[in-house]
């Protein structure tokens, strides 16, 4: 599968993933991040059930807070 993930192009080893799964595989351990896929906002509840297909684009982004 063919996905766009932070506007680089991968090639996942699946043919479908859920986003908990792409996280996994990726390497994301960063406990606040923000999900999109295709531009539509994906919450952290829905990680486990949401999939990316080939073709979409993923975007992940890291939550920084300071002062």
């Amino acid at each position: 599968m063919q996905i766009t993930l932070n506007n680089r192009p991968e090639n996942i080893g699946k043919s479908s993933v859920t986003v908990k799964e792409l996280l996994n595989i990726k390497g994301f351990t960063f406990k606040m991040l923000v999900i999109k896929i295709n531009g539509k906002l994906v919450k952290k509840s829905d990680y486990h059930a949401t999939s990316i297909s080939d073709g979409d684009v993923v975007q992940v982004l890291h939550l920084v807070s300071g002062g």
